[in-house]
């Protein structure tokens, strides 16, 4: 053991140890941020037109302020983009990070000298924890990589502006420095597949311990590891024992993932996104996220049926209930105000606060009034694949609208690690399991309104030649679980199985 994972062992227990102090604390924390928030960005120009001065409560902040999403606060943005100080937060941004928005083009979130802390350490914080709760802090001492976008950055108003994963990469500690691939030159290559090479050629006979991405992007490192070495990844990295992803959820990658490693590594699941660092599993046994309460961030829940609503009930933390779909609501010293991030989550525990993220509000189906939600479809093809020992490597649903006679469905693209010995029963066991689950689909289906689903088998590598043609393979990008129109299924059926 290296004097570094000695050093490790001591600062993970007292990070430990404070964090589950502050499970106890987790409303008083939050209120206190609130108060603080308010009081702090009174000054500026969202400050002044929304009275802050005069909030004293949470129920006077819901009637000054209301719920916005980007589109609603691009002005704002605008006004910082031209030069303008003290805007949502003091000052200026230190950075924009820069992503994409379905219906908003390239959205750009301010990220302040307050709020990068929120970003560092939450990352910093969940593998402390880790270490504490496992005991395993020998990771520390080899190599470990962060499959993550480009660290260069562009200016935009002045400001650094890049993909938050990039900026992040300008803030690992200096001590990590020396454990950190790919190297600087390998991670500015924009080309994700020419990237993708480069970080096999850099890391394969290298002492690899931990692995940390997106899981469609970690398994597409994985395969090529595979392809080039001819040894499963735990045979390739005998010291591999930390696998760390965020982005979506895990499950659906988890078998194929562990296929490919060939032994169990531990996995720490997190939630971060360009608006902040919510969430991360601080424990290996106990399901879901614990909620970052203390880090700059005053979180709103409202109840997903009432998203639409000119005036949605918004509720706060020691509101919340076990097992209830909420978007999530964000207001945060980065200067972003009853932000709507476009998450769903759910809470598993209320003490501690640990949920999991169930969707995105903009991600469902209900072309016929079922509503079914990224969670749904989820679980009901996972349980279908463990009966039919089927592994996955990605899939989709979209709505046929049917323009005969013909009854209208759910159509599913499926990409197979393994085929089903039985399609047609695979079908039929997946519709099942939504239908126990989702009861106005099953009225729809049960009221012979809708057709059983279908599958369309994608391709051996179709879900990755269709990012690649709309130009979004790599990076931060990941394939929506559900639309509710046509257009990634139009997409996606150039790379289907032809009958």
């Amino acid at each position: 053991m290296t004097f570094k994972a000695i050093l490790a062992k001591p600062l993970a227990n007292y990070i430990h140890r404070q964090i589950r102090k502050g499970m106890s604390n987790a409303v008083q924390d939050q209120q206190q941020i609130f108060q603080n928030l308010v009081k702090s960005a009174s000054k500026t120009d969202f400050g002044k037109e929304h009275q802050f001065a005069s909030i004293k409560s949470h129920e006077e902040y819901t009637k000054l302020v209301p719920v916005r999403d980007y589109e609603q606060f691009r002005p704002y943005i605008d006004k910082i983009k031209e030069g303008r100080h003290n805007v949502l937060w003091r000052g200026l941004p230190i950075y924009f990070a820069k992503t994409s928005g379905t219906t908003s083009g390239v959205k750009y979130i301010p990220i302040t000298r307050d709020s990068i802390p929120n970003h560092i350490n939450t990352a910093r914080n969940a593998l402390l924890c880790y270490m504490a709760e496992s005991g395993n802090t020998r990771f520390s001492d080899g190599k470990m990589i962060f499959l993550s976008g480009s660290p260069e950055l562009e200016r935009v108003g002045g400001i650094p502006t890049g993909r938050l994963s990039g900026i992040v990469n300008h803030h690992v500690p200096r001590y990590l420095r020396s454990n950190q691939l790919p190297s600087f030159e390998t991670n500015c290559i924009e080309d994700w597949e020419q990237k993708l090479d480069k970080i096999v050629d850099e890391t394969i006979k290298e002492n690899m311990t931990l692995i940390s991405g997106i899981p469609p992007w970690m398994q597409m490192y994985f395969d090529r590891l595979m392809e080039k070495s001819g040894k499963k990844i735990g045979e390739l990295f005998p010291n591999f024992s930390v696998m760390v992803q965020g982005g979506v959820n895990f499950e659906p990658y988890r078998a194929k993932l562990t296929e490919s490693i060939g032994r169990k590594v531990d996995t720490i699941e997190l939630f971060p996104a360009s608006e902040g660092f919510f969430a991360f599993q601080d424990n290996l046994l106990s399901p879901g996220m614990l909620l970052n309460t203390n880090s700059g961030i005053f979180f709103e829940f409202i109840p997903v049926a009432e998203i639409g609503s000119s005036n949605p009930t918004r509720l706060t933390l020691k509101d919340v209930q076990v097992g209830e779909n909420y978007a999530l609501i964000i207001s945060s010293n980065a200067g972003l105000w009853a932000y709507n991030i476009g998450d769903t989550v759910k809470f598993v525990s209320v003490n501690p606060y640990r949920l999991v993220v169930t969707g995105r509000i903009k991600h469902f189906i209900s072309a016929f009034g079922e509503h079914v939600i990224a969670e749904e479809v989820e679980s009901s093809i996972l349980e279908a694949a463990a009966g039919h020992q089927v592994k996955l490597v990605e899939f989709t649903v979209a709505p046929y609208v049917s323009p005969t006679d013909e009854k209208s469905y759910h159509e599913w693209f499926i990409e197979f690690e393994n085929r089903p010995d039985d399609m047609a029963s695979f079908a039929v066991d997946i519709d099942k399991n939504l239908r126990k689950r989702n009861v106005y689909y099953d009225d729809l289906v049960g009221g012979h309104i809708l057709s059983p689903l279908r599958i369309s088998p994608v391709k051996r590598g179709g879900f990755v030649e269709y990012m690649k043609s709309i130009g979004k393979l790599g990076g931060q990008n990941k394939v929506p679980r559900l639309s509710n129109d046509r257009n990634i299924a139009e997409g996606l059926q150039a790379f289907t199985e032809k009958p």
